[in-house]
């Protein structure tokens, strides 16, 4: 598959283009050659318009290690959830340099999907530890701008906090760290908001939604408090270990379309 084709379908999939304005990530290809406009101009042409692309690999971090282990696997193409391209690039020196330069030097392109993935209603890093829990009920969560980064659903069967915390260390892959768990909320754990990674910010709105936890992967020193005075749950399960489903799912949607992939492991701990 052309190179070209596979960013549209995935931009396509992910609603890439109505996050452009809420995401400081450059979702999309961060690296890689010009996109062709039109099938004409891939199929005129033996240049890098019409690169094609037989094995993709998948990881969650755009990095040096992750750039290399896909190289060696034989991608073409690394796609990630946390890329290079953070509003804007003013110079390309020091770890930029060599990030950059390690695609490069491997001739791998990079394809990026931050806030897109998080949300997907399928595909996303909620939507996959929602499964994980097998919440139904599912509404969308986490409200920034138009659009919701996040899931709320009811657990079919009522966690205890210790055995919600059981499943998550259990499940997730979070480096031999712990969970960390807030305790402030009731005995049982009936409903459930999820906003992926750095998902705090959100506590409030969760406490209005009626949720008896929120889980997310890390947190800020002043949620210890607001979940205290609130009366909630707050589950930190690392912001690593919470954003693995994502690029997970598309690795499965790539197989799909006749893709070879790789997915890459590389825990933080964090």
């Amino acid at each position: 598959m052309h190179l070209a084709d596979l960013c549209e379908r995935l931009d396509d999939r992910l609603r890439t283009a109505d996050f452009a304005d809420l995401d400081a990530s450059a979702n999309g290809l961060q690296v890689g050659p010009a996109r062709a406009r039109t099938r004409d101009d891939i199929d005129g042409t033996d240049g890098i318009e019409g690169k094609s692309v037989e094995h993709v690999a998948f990881a969650v971090d755009a990095a040096v290690e992750t750039t290399e282990r896909a190289a060696e696997a034989g991608a073409e193409l690394l796609v990630t959830h946390h890329g290079l391209v953070w509003g804007g690039l003013s110079r390309i020196t020091g770890r930029e340099y060599r990030r950059i330069a390690a695609l490069v030097e491997n001739d791998l392109a990079l394809y990026v999907s931050h806030l897109p993935l998080d949300a997907h209603p399928t595909l996303g890093n909620a939507a996959g530890l929602a499964d994980l829990l097998d919440l139904g009920d599912r509404e969308p969560f986490g409200a920034l701008g138009p659009e919701h980064i996040g899931t709320r659903g009811t657990a079919h069967e009522a966690f205890s906090p210790s055995d919600l915390a059981t499943v998550l260390d259990r499940e997730l892959d979070t480096g031999a760290q712990d969970v960390r768990v807030l305790d402030f909320g009731p005995e049982e754990i009936a409903e459930v908001a999820i906003v992926t990674g750095s998902g705090v910010d959100w506590l409030d709105e969760a406490v209005d939604a009626g949720a008896d936890a929120l889980v997310t992967g890390e947190g800020k020193q002043q949620v210890y408090y607001e979940a205290k005075e609130a009366g909630i749950h707050v589950f930190l399960a690392g912001h690593y270990a919470t954003e693995t489903f994502g690029v997970r799912s598309l690795a499965v949607l790539a197989d799909e379309w006749g893709i070879e992939t790789t997915v890459l492991d590389a825990p933080t701990g964090l």
